[in-house]
């Protein structure tokens, strides 16, 4: 698959130099020539020898080097060129020795290599459509998988981007569909809204290819993972999605999972390095075997129901998971949620609310839907607290041990009892949980536990 952007800005700049190249000439500029001695085509000895006129073109380029890194069009082409996955590939092919070389030095070797390319053997600087076409297919065909390479494509829904292309790792990006050449045509297709869908391209270098496949569903699972704690938006992958081996045809590979999206998540230019950031954290700190994992897995099953309501249990049986190990006879969930995610004037408030969300999950269960509208807010500020836990613990903003953490805000200040759950007192210094407050009206919030009771 052939990047758009990359494309119509190597174009761009290709077309720009030309044309200051060619005003060079027209000042009084002249390209340099070398004389070649070849041997006359009878071959024989001491025949008469033919001589070729070859333009140094590339040397002629080189002296003006940095006159074309002036033009508006080259940062848009070297920027594009820096996040080429090829662009190695292509250098060493030429004999570069790119160990030696700075990336920024890189990409000026292979701008100067397709300058020299898209010129050669010319004696001035007139665009050649073909010639222009010839350079771009060698630079990409660098790129093109080889026989042990497998590409994933899965369709991202709930989320966008506003750049054309979001590289998050060596061979893993999120796309617009229209920003890449060679997609499999369903990937392709527009959403109810006639908006299309975001793609995830994830290149997988094995040569068993069912490994590939493998780890390229499991790098999936890590990054629909990051993108939903990092964001509001219930992001999901598509059930469906594609894989070749090299450069061969596409043929569909089901995910599984899947859910609807719930929301939009927002991804900026200014927050793409935050971004990346934070994936390739939550990767490598994802735990495993212990109780936050398994409520990290709750969560994302939650985030896979179809309605927040039914993802009520899923949640709330994580957060008992990590706060609540006593068992809910307890009754300690609610004040502990508290004192983690509330400042202290919104203790009370939110534990009110936790006890409120607990009397919705019995009410969803014995399938009074009386309260199910007023009660979907409900159910979703309880994600919203969950999430915000499971994602400064893996961030390190918080300790693992929730449990001890509330415990010891709580007691800093003193208990003070309340139906269901221990209340902090309004002095505490809660805990750094970075995620807004989304408590409702007091009096809004008794009159839905009144109609679920």
């Amino acid at each position: 698959m052939r990047s758009v952007q990359l494309q119509s800005a190597l174009r761009e700049f290709l077309e720009a130099a030309a044309l200051r190249l060619s005003a060079d000439l027209a000042a009084g500029a002249e390209i340099p020539f070398e004389v070649d001695q070849q041997p006359s085509r009878g071959g024989r000895f001491g025949g008469p020898s033919l001589y070729c006129y070859r333009p140094l073109i590339t040397e002629f380029i080189a002296e003006r080097r940095q006159a074309l890194e002036g033009l508006p069009e080259y940062g848009p082409a070297a920027q594009a060129l820096d996040a080429f996955e090829g662009l190695d590939r292509y250098l060493a092919g030429l004999g570069e020795d790119i160990a030696r070389l700075p990336r920024s030095a890189r990409v000026r070797a292979a701008i100067a290599s397709l300058l020299g390319d898209a010129f050669a053997e010319q004696s001035d600087f007139e665009l050649h459509r073909e010639r222009i076409d010839a350079a771009l297919e060698r630079l990409h065909s660098t790129a093109l998988a080889s026989t042990a390479e497998v590409t994933i494509v899965a369709r991202l829904e709930g989320m966008t981007i506003t750049s054309p292309e979001l590289p998050l790792a060596a061979g893993l990006t999120i796309a617009r569909g229209d920003a890449l050449d060679g997609l499999p045509a369903d990937a392709r297709k527009q959403r109810a809204d006639g908006a299309e869908h975001l793609v995830v391209v994830l290149a997988c270098q094995d040569p068993d290819a069912r490994e590939a496949v493998d780890r390229g569903r499991a790098v999936l699972a890590d990054l629909l993972r990051a993108l939903r704690l990092f964001g509001d938006g219930r992001v999901t992958l598509g059930a469906l999605a594609w894989a070749r081996i090299g450069a061969g045809p596409w043929n569909a590979l089901p995910l599984g999972g899947g859910g609807r999206p719930h929301g939009m998540l927002v991804v900026t230019v200014e927050q793409e390095d935050e971004l990346r950031a934070f994936c390739n954290l939550v990767s490598r700190r994802a735990p495993d075997g212990n109780e936050l994992a398994w409520a990290l897995r709750r969560f994302e099953l939650g985030c896979e129901r179809g309605d927040a309501l039914d993802a009520l249990s899923d949640n709330l049986l994580a957060l008992r998971a990590i706060l609540e190990p006593e068992g809910p006879a307890s009754g300690l969930i609610a004040g502990r949620l508290a004192a983690l995610c509330a400042t202290p004037q919104r203790r009370l408030a939110l534990t009110e609310r936790t006890v409120q969300a607990i009397a919705l999950e019995r009410a969803v269960i014995s399938g009074n839907d009386a309260g199910r509208a007023g009660g979907r807010l409900l159910a979703e500020e309880v994600a919203d607290h969950l999430r915000a836990l499971l994602r400064d613990v893996l961030c390190g903003h918080l300790d693992p041990d929730l449990v001890g953490l509330a415990d010891e805000l709580l007691l800093a200040d003193g208990p003070e009892p309340v139906p269901g759950a221990r209340v902090a007192a309004a002095d505490a210094s809660p805990a750094s949980c970075s995620e807004p407050e989304l408590l409702g009206d007091p009096s809004e919030a008794e009159e839905i536990l009144d109609l679920l009771i």
